[in-house]
């Protein structure tokens, strides 16, 4: 018989489990920053998996040895990368300064002059609307102050950010075996097998999916700076490489990496003419970009995609377009390695769902 007594235990406890829940998510809002600096460990960890392997069975390295090893890898190639783009910033910036400001001016003259033949419109004298319309007295010059302490704020935030993940990725590889007999002590022991081969499953999905990652923007790059290299541009390499790092967001990168192709041929042939030089080697390389994304949407990218992860390339295409569209950028670039791990959990804990066992049969 039910009573009012255990009606109101049944609201309690009710209540009890809404409140430990919305507690919980509060807690993981606010520490997002450390849950976002585990995940990049991770990443890193799963990246520099082969290479750890490599120094610990070949060449008998011990644990502490590898880590520093892989973590002094990923220095250098980040020292490499910011290195990689001063001389494309000093080049543009010359580029920029090359520019002719008279003729620029007299251009705007005759834009200004069509614009009022057009519209049937008296003499516009701009600045003698701003000096009426005492725009300067208008603005909040705090705001230039607020935006370099912003700036300063970001690098900082940045340099401590990545110190954590270096000092975390550091752990991740040098202790890893021993957090898998850890984990292996504190999981219930009805479920510890299916736990831990969904762990190693996951690992190693995710280490050939990064993988292959790392191939097809090799591909994208070689491809890049073909064409780049073709129609003589001048900082072929550094731009072929930072259009192919774009390509880490699915399909919406290839695009900004495109228009930032052409924005960086145009200024950096600033001082030729506009119509016969600017224009056309502009377009050129938008079609030869658009051609190396054509060749990667269908050909390399679903087949190294596919093959890393053993997914149909429909899925994944199905699946990023999803996270797109519900979780913007950031769930397109995450969409494959966390579909790819609910797969594999639902494998082990529920192999004999009709649903599961098609979606994971290839796995």
């Amino acid at each position: 018989m039910i009573t009012s007594k255990i009606i109101s235990n049944g609201i309690l406890r009710a209540l009890t489990t809404v409140l430990i829940v919305c507690s919980v998510l509060y807690f993981l809002y606010e520490i997002q920053t450390v849950i976002i600096y585990l995940c990049i460990s991770l990443m890193l960890c799963l990246i520099a998996n082969p290479l750890i392997q490599f120094l610990k069975n070949k060449l008998k390295f011990s644990n502490s040895l590898a880590a520093t090893t892989a973590l002094l890898v990923f220095i250098m190639l980040l020292v490499g990368f910011i290195f990689l783009f001063v001389p494309l910033i000093i080049s543009q910036a010359n580029n920029l300064s090359l520019l002719d400001t008279n003729n620029l001016q007299q251009q705007f003259a005759y834009l200004e002059r069509d614009f009022e033949n057009y519209f049937n419109l008296q003499h516009l004298d701009f600045g003698a609307l701003l000096k009426k319309s005492d725009f300067t007295s208008k603005i909040d010059f705090s705001y230039f102050t607020g935006f370099i302490n912003s700036i300063l704020g970001v690098l900082a935030g940045f340099g401590m950010g990545l110190v954590s993940v270096f000092f975390i990725t550091f752990f991740f590889i040098k202790d890893q075996d021993t957090f898998k007999e850890k984990a292996k002590q504190i999981l219930p022991d009805s479920n510890e097998d299916k736990i831990i081969n969904s762990i190693t499953k996951i690992n190693h999905f995710l280490t050939r999916y990064f993988i292959g990652l790392m191939l097809q923007l090799t591909v994208v790059f070689i491809l890049y700076f073909i064409v780049l290299i073709i129609f003589g541009n001048k900082n072929a390499f550094v731009i072929a490489f930072l259009c192919a790092i774009l390509n880490i967001i699915p399909y919406i990168g290839p695009i900004i990496g495109t228009v930032l192709a052409g924005i960086l041929t145009m200024i950096s042939m600033i001082g030729s003419n506009f119509q016969t030089e600017i224009l056309p080697k502009t377009i050129y390389v938008i079609i030869g970009f658009l051609i190396v994304q054509a060749i990667d949407n269908n050909i390399s990218q679903p087949i190294i995609s596919s093959k890393s992860v053993n997914s149909h390339p429909l899925e994944i295409f199905l699946v990023t377009i999803i996270s797109g569209i519900t979780f913007g950028i950031g769930g397109m670039i995450i969409a494959i390695p966390f579909y790819t791990m609910i797969k594999v959990i639902l494998k082990e804990f529920f192999p004999n769902n009709r649903i599961v066992s098609v979606l994971t049969e290839r796995i």
